[in-house]
């Protein structure tokens, strides 16, 4: 069963106006099946395949002109070197929706565009199924808790409780949803494996395995926290560096997502460390341990992933329509927090999430603190994203909204 895909549109419309289209994103996240799927009769090539690869490693310029335009390029990052020889390539006719282009490995792939493909491609970054595509919702528009917004999704389909806790438990992969044989455990542990075995060698600076399988557990383990990276490498029998370059290859390969503080002037009173969140609230259950959504529901780590859950469904919606939101965090040195905040121009946008079904203004307390922080900013209208069968309103555009009105 194919589950249709809001970032198709995007890739689409994106093909009409650029010469190509760069799809990065984990693995199993979609991306090929996508592209098959929206571009039925545009010839194919996965770099997974040895001929391709050595092909286009080997010769890029032949390889490209003998198959022509257009053409897909998925796992381009294991031939590098093919990006001068696409650059030529689109040179010379400089025709839009030539190459579409897909990767599992962010930062090199987009030092290759940096390099050679400067205003020539157009970066997307795809993750996994959204509330609102496994709903079969059109609705596609970036979350902003504005009264326009709001009025679009008053008519939102709302989920029961322990069908949310089985998503979030469940996780967004795609062939979670579509191969109904398939089990939780059995695709997560074939997911890890093949993860550490195969993408993790690739990037290098690995050396024990079993050390890198517990910094990815002790990571999950603080999900939604402020990230002590000192912590986390001395529970993984790892030193500091280590730590920090293991980070870096989680992140490029779109595994977990690092959440910055906002400030406008260095100012001693911020907290200035980041936040981690998963890309898959699936992928953080498997890894510790909580074997059921129930499990998962009542444990001490509930809120924690809950609001891992709410801060990807807002990446989605950003990302399914080709923008990268600026999105933060706030935290001062009193421990006054607001979870997330929505830049645009001046306005700042507050977010709280909540797993309570009745949120009131003490939940909103901190949104005071963070316009007596940042005075030359508009601090606008703001949410608690939460449980509430309703939409309540909070006071001074404030409002509590269901988390289906991501």
């Amino acid at each position: 069963m194919y589950i249709e895909r809001h970032i198709s549109r995007t890739i689409l419309r994106l093909g009409k106006a650029f010469p190509a289209v760069l799809i990065t994103g984990a693995r199993q996240v979609g991306k090929s099946t996508v592209l098959k799927k929206i571009l039925p009769d545009t010839p194919y090539f996965t770099l997974d395949n040895i001929g391709v690869h050595n092909a286009l490693a080997n010769d890029p310029q032949d390889f490209l002109e003998l198959q022509g335009t257009p053409i897909v390029l998925d796992e381009i990052q294991r031939a590098p070197g093919a990006f001068q020889s696409i650059k030529y390539e689109i040179d010379k006719s400089r025709q839009a929706g030539m190459y579409f282009i897909t990767g599992s490995q962010r930062y090199s792939l987009m030092q290759g565009v940096s390099e050679s493909l400067a205003g020539r491609v157009f970066p997307l970054e795809m993750v996994g199924l959204s509330a609102r595509e496994l709903r079969g919702e059109d609705f596609d528009k970036p979350f902003l808790p504005t009264k326009e917004y709001i009025r679009e999704r008053r008519t939102v389909q709302r989920q029961p409780l322990a069908d949310l806790w089985s998503r979030i438990h469940r996780g967004s992969m795609p062939e979670l949803y579509s191969n109904e044989n398939i089990g939780w455990e059995d695709f997560w542990g074939a997911y890890v494996t093949s993860y550490i075995e195969r993408d993790v060698h690739q990037l290098g600076q690995v050396g024990s395995m079993l050390s890198f399988a517990k910094f990815l557990t002790a990571l999950a383990a603080r999900t939604g926290e402020l990230l002590n990276l000192q912590s986390v490498a001395r529970e993984s029998d790892i030193n500091i560096r280590t730590a920090q370059n293991w980070l870096s290859i989680l992140e490029a390969s779109g595994i977990i997502f690092i959440l910055q503080p906002y400030f406008v002037n260095i100012n001693k009173r911020m907290v200035k460390t980041p936040k981690i969140y998963f890309a898959d609230t699936g992928l953080v259950c498997y890894l510790c341990k909580w074997s059921t959504p129930e499990v998962l529901a009542e444990g001490n780590a509930a809120g924690n992933i809950y609001e891992n859950y709410v801060f990807m469904e807002i990446m989605k919606s950003y990302l399914n329509a080709g923008r990268q939101p600026e999105i933060y965090f706030f935290r001062n040195s009193d421990m006054a927090e607001v979870d997330f905040l929505l830049v645009e121009g001046n306005n700042i946008y507050p977010i709280e999430v909540k797993k309570k079904t009745a949120p009131d203004k003490k939940d909103i307390k901190h949104f005071e603190v963070l316009k007596n922080s940042f005075p030359d900013k508009n601090v606008a209208e703001g949410c608690v994203l939460c449980n509430s069968e309703n939409l309540l309103p909070l006071g001074q555009d404030n409002y509590a909204l269901p988390i289906e009105y991501i």
